[in-house]
């Protein structure tokens, strides 16, 4: 049959299911666009959210930002969410070898809170039901995507895995499967990869003094170092640990035994928080800054890892993929409006252009954060201590600072709040 009279299975295929092509999905519903869309996930389905969430000692989480929060609030999400979630009211920066800091106050901001700590095992599922609940998707799984062929009016997707159709049609293809994604190279998408020579260590650790709501961003020689306050509570006395080395230390305070572990890492961060007392299971992985030479060909985008892979120092990855997310479905639905294609190049060029300065200014922070406080060269040292001055003194610069880490700076990210929220799809 010609290509151009087939009638395509889907409109919309989401290669990925973890939490951004899992919010997309929800973010398609939710606009009411009526795209009919499939979201085909690699791994088994994970168990859904349940009101009993209870929490785990080492269980891993995520930083939403407090612009994250608002669009998850306009879907409906965030009074579910929020009822596990740890308020951050506080983000202390400091530079090892320097005096002070600057304190960044969500009251200052005219805020709740800057953002919030939410675990992963409480987060995903709850993005995950959303997905499951929307009336137009459809979720294949475990399905695994072995092939996509790009043609001028719809993909063809060929896919491996118990209970497939073995291939399926869709006007539009978006790949939420991660920067390792063997369709890259199939695609020919190329990356362009800056290695920081770190490795980021992983833990929960515990302390004496409650944190009360107030996160931790340290700069040392070696490389940042973020506590995040966890347990829902400002009295509660654990954070999940972000611990930027070079690899050899990294790999070597991975292994320690934990009381070399917590002094080492008392010595890096002080004794704001009183003695450290406990680490729980340590995890690390190399650190790098990666990003997609194409976001958007005809018929496909790419998002998430995919698309921009940031250095965790100021928690900003998933918010940005949030941010593209609520815009990329915001785009389609203003394409159903037109009547567009949702996979013509125009509409996927427009999403491109307007995501642009965001992307841009957000990769930039993240980077230049690491490299200059990463650095031992005394100029840049005195830059290091020059900026903290400023955050604090210089009129501006702290709400510009605080916006950016928020995901607030520049124009909201676009949505209609008027349509049906997910909450209340399938009540």
């Amino acid at each position: 049959m010609n290509e151009s009279l087939a009638l395509p299975d889907y409109d919309i295929a989401i290669v990925g299911g973890g939490m951004v092509g899992s919010v997309l999905a929800g973010l398609l519903s939710a606009s009411g666009a009526g795209w009919r869309t499939v979201l085909i996930d690699a791994g088994v389905p994970d168990r859904l959210a349940s009101a009993h969430y209870s929490s785990h000692y080492d269980n891993r989480s995520t930083a939403i930002s407090a612009g994250s929060a608002d669009i998850l609030e306009r879907l409906g999400l965030w009074s579910r969410l929020k009822t596990h979630a740890t308020a951050i009211t506080e983000v202390h920066v400091s530079d090892q070898g320097h005096l002070g800091g600057a304190l960044i106050d969500a009251r200052e901001q005219q805020r709740d809170a800057l953002g919030y700590v939410l675990e992963n095992g409480w987060l995903a599922p709850t993005l995950r039901t959303a997905a499951v609940q929307a009336p137009e998707v459809k979720i294949l799984a475990p399905a695994q995507v072995t092939g996509l062929l790009p043609g001028r009016h719809l993909n063809t997707l060929t896919l491996k895995g118990e209970s497939t159709p073995g291939t399926l049609t869709a006007r539009l293809v978006v790949l939420a499967d991660g920067g390792a994604s063997e369709l890259h190279r199939q695609l020919g998408i190329e990356q362009v990869r800056h290695d920081y020579q770190q490795h980021a260590v992983i833990a929960n650790v515990s302390f004496e003094r409650p944190h009360n709501g107030r996160a931790y961003e340290r700069f040392t020689p070696r490389g940042p170092l973020a506590l995040l306050p966890l347990d829902e509570c400002p009295q509660a006395q654990r954070a999940a640990l972000v611990w930027t080395l070079p690899p050899g230390e990294a790999d070597a305070l991975r292994n320690a035994p934990e009381a070399e572990f917590l002094d080492a890492l008392q010595q890096a961060f002080g004794w704001r928080l009183g003695r450290l007392t406990r680490v729980g299971e340590r995890q690390s992985w190399p650190l790098a800054l990666v990003q997609a030479r194409e976001q958007v060909r005809s018929r496909l985008v790419l998002l998430g890892n995919s698309a921009h892979y940031l250095h965790p120092v100021a928690g900003q990855g998933f918010n940005l993929s949030l941010r593209d997310a609520a815009a990329l479905a915001a785009g389609l639905r203003r394409a159903r409006q037109e009547g567009a294609d949702p996979g013509a190049l125009p509409v996927l060029n427009r999403y491109v252009a307007q995501r642009a300065r965001d992307q841009r200014l957000t990769i930039q922070l993240s980077d230049k954060l690491v490299r200059v406080f990463s650095n031992r060269r005394l100029g840049l040292m005195a830059l290091r201590h020059l900026g903290f001055v400023g955050l604090d003194f210089l009129p501006g610069v702290k709400d510009w600072f605080a916006a950016q880490t928020m995901g607030t700076a520049g124009p909201r990210a676009p949505w209609e709040p008027s349509v049906q929220r997910l909450s209340e799809v399938g009540s």
